[in-house]
């Protein structure tokens, strides 16, 4: 089976690597949970359900009676994002070295990126699929308003001390909105020391910049990313003035603990 039909297309191995290429910087360069939690795959594109927890009893009364073992699974969503390159171009390209814009492969790659920042961080209640900033479980910690150069650091202390109490010891990561992050970059009063470069020296997991309302602590053991199909290209059809490709892959969060993320509800996020 060719899932991506790339035997198809009417160009050769060195155009599949430029967009390769092209896809995954853009792809890299959006994505922030990848960064600090555990990635175990590809596993393949069969990777379609991923069993959650330990199998339930039904209690009978009667030894005799045989019982049903219950288990629990969530689906391993496949993103795809279809785009389109110009024929002349990819002719042009092949034949006389004219440049190939590959613009249409990186907004694709965005797209899909989006999407599983999105996912990972969030889930997706419609299909049970739970999101480090939404998981059931996680502590929760009313922060301060982080305008004050001295209330993140006192915030971020506090949840990881209260991380590392129950008994998640780190590393920890930080993830925060993106206006959060931009206020991370001011120095303190009659210093040269940046937010950030100080609140690294306690995140070593690093500071990450999220499409969440808050901020979030995460010990690594919280989750992991199963991979079933990572980022790849393929062609779908031709309609003679382009060559339709697609990107597509597949990939889930597994939560471990819950109780190893604190959210801080920043004021004024």
């Amino acid at each position: 089976m060719d899932p991506l039909n790339r035997g198809r297309a009417p160009f050769g191995a060195a155009v599949w690597q430029a967009v390769d290429a092209a896809a995954t910087s853009a792809s890299r360069d959006l994505l922030t949970a990848r960064r600090f939690l555990e990635v175990d795959g590809p596993f393949g594109l069969g990777l379609t359900a991923v069993e959650t927890g330990g199998g339930d009893i039904a209690e009978r009364d009667d030894a005799a009676e045989a019982v049903a073992i219950m288990g629990a699974a969530v689906s391993v969503p496949m993103l795809w994002k279809g785009f389109g390159l110009s024929l002349r171009r990819l002719a042009a390209h092949e034949s006389h070295g004219q440049p190939l814009d590959l613009t249409p492969a990186v907004a694709a790659a965005e797209a899909i990126s989006r999407l599983e920042e999105r996912l990972i961080y969030h889930g997706d209640p419609r299909t049970g699929l739970a999101g480090l900033y939404t998981a059931p479980g996680a502590v929760e910690m009313e922060g301060g308003d982080w305008a004050r150069v001295d209330r993140a650091l006192a915030d971020v202390l506090t949840a990881v001390t209260t991380l590392d109490e129950a008994g998640y010891r780190g590393p920890y990561a930080l993830a925060v909105s993106p206006r959060l992050y931009n206020g991370l970059f001011r120095r303190y009063e009659d210093s040269d020391l940046l937010q950030v470069d100080h609140l690294g020296r306690l995140c070593a997991g690093g500071i990450h910049k999220a499409a969440i309302p808050g901020a979030l602590v995460v010990d690594r053991r919280a989750a992991r990313l199963l991979v079933g199909q990572d980022l790849m290209a393929g062609f779908a059809s031709l309609d003679g003035v382009h060559c339709r490709l697609f990107l597509s892959e597949s990939i889930v969060l597994e939560i471990a603990e819950a109780g190893a993320l604190c959210r801080i509800a920043v004021a004024g996020a």
